[in-house]
């Protein structure tokens, strides 16, 4: 069964943190808030935990998987950003957008997209998610918790924990945050693409 958090949005409790990145550390599935919706999050380097995000996403093999980074430099890490990427990435982040890129060899093949080796990338401006990137040391492998079937994400974290506290390790209640996902902007072309209207404004680039 699920352990479940109550953690400040404002001022996360170091403890709670702590507890939180270890049970990613060991391999767990977490469900956290972000600043557009709810998500599920586990280590980069999980396989097994990534394959329960699948099974709980019904997800596709070319559904793209997003890395939670804690800032642009992290983010240079795992996706190839070149100078009018990044102004564009600078002026949005920290925000509720997440950036299709091409990946680095840094990233596991098995978070690409298999045909265009691209990954989604995103700095969230929630201090929960900042506090855990910062415990971590290292990006979130996350997807939108949406339902399969479901055309938005869970907004309650009670009933969140009811129904999939046998499917993960550990809910972060961390209050309500929304459940519109994040606009995906594609930056793997010389013109940006919006491949998803969603909480972040895009009317500059329309």
């Amino acid at each position: 069964m699920a352990q479940y958090f109550e953690i400040h949005p404002v001022n996360p409790q170091r403890r709670l943190i702590q507890q939180a990145v270890a049970i990613i550390d060991r391999g767990g599935l977490v469900i956290y808030p972000t600043d557009s919706s709810y998500a599920l999050g586990c280590h980069i380097g999980d396989k097994a935990a990534m394959e329960r995000i699948q099974r709980i996403r019904r997800t596709d093999k070319d559904h793209h998987f997003t890395l939670v980074c804690s800032d642009l430099s992290e983010i240079g890490t795992y996706a190839k950003v070149d100078n009018t990427d990044y102004r564009l990435m600078r002026n949005l982040t920290p925000g509720p957008y997440t950036f299709l890129l091409r990946a680095t060899s840094v990233v596991p093949r098995r978070l690409m997209n298999p045909r265009r080796k691209t990954i989604g990338v995103r700095v969230p401006d929630n201090a929960i998610v900042h506090a855990l990137l910062l415990e971590l040391g290292q990006p979130i492998m996350s997807s939108t918790l949406i339902p399969p079937g479901g055309r938005e994400a869970l907004d309650d974290a009670v009933e969140i924990r009811e129904r999939f506290q046998h499917e993960v390790d550990l809910v972060i209640d961390g209050g309500f945050c929304g459940t519109e996902p994040t606009t995906v902007i594609s930056l793997i072309d010389e013109v940006p693409a919006i491949l998803r209207h969603g909480k972040g404004d895009v009317s500059f680039l329309e």
